[in-house]
């Protein structure tokens, strides 16, 4: 059985992530943030996981970690792999910024 974002068809293969529905991790973490937030999740969110994801995305709190702005390590790599292909080098604010990086990868892909 092809997996649901895998799935070929006449026209292509089909990306129905947003058609999948919400994981129970996703949603504990989503009720935690409610409990904490004193918020209720509404009924929308729980139908798929894109909009649940969206609702934790708007929701959760913010990371007062000194490192919670710099770039992932996907993101670091990603930019690195471009820079590999562009022969170029990513600027050293960007590892610095993770808003400077997506920027940069946007500029030079």
């Amino acid at each position: 059985m092809p997996h649901p974002q895998q799935r070929s068809s006449v026209n292509g293969p089909s990306n129905d992530y947003h058609l999948l529905p919400v994981t129970e991790k996703q949603m504990r973490y989503a009720r935690a943030i409610a409990e904490k937030s004193a918020l209720e999740i509404p009924v929308e969110a729980q139908r798929d996981r894109r909009s649940l994801s969206a609702w934790i995305s708007a929701h959760k709190p913010a990371d007062p970690s000194p490192f919670a702005n710099y770039p992932t390590g996907k993101q670091v790599a990603f930019a690195e792999r471009i820079a590999r292909s562009k022969r170029r080098p990513v600027p050293q604010e960007c590892f610095r910024d993770k808003a400077m990086m997506s920027e940069w990868i946007d500029r030079n892909r």
